[in-house]
């Protein structure tokens, strides 16, 4: 068991690599089945946002939602695609701001 598996791009997989992670590099169509097979596998998950965005919604929260293993999504650091607005949603829910 891996105790963390990346699943991003070929550059920042690189990186990953060097840190000691396993990293995965799905090919397009099949980040679903690489979420699942990282979460069966490893003790956390990171996934990239610009992957994230290709997995089924019910499916990233629910990897998202898992005590174990712990699975977050990185922000895109070339900001190519926009990370939510996680302060803002919260005070939308807390009913803060409208």
């Amino acid at each position: 068991m891996s105790s963390l598996v990346f699943i991003g791009d070929e550059v920042a997989a690189a990186g990953w690599r060097l840190a000691g992670a396993a990293t995965r590099i799905p090919a397009p169509g099949t980040e679903p089945a690489a979420l699942a097979a990282a979460l069966e596998e490893a003790q956390l998950v990171i996934v990239a946002v610009e992957v994230a965005a290709r997995i089924p919604e019910a499916q990233l929260r629910a990897a998202l939602r898992r005590v174990t293993p712990v699975t977050v999504v990185a922000p895109d650091l070339r900001e190519a695609l926009p990370y939510p607005e996680v302060a803002a949603r919260m005070k939308r829910q807390l009913g803060i701001e409208s």
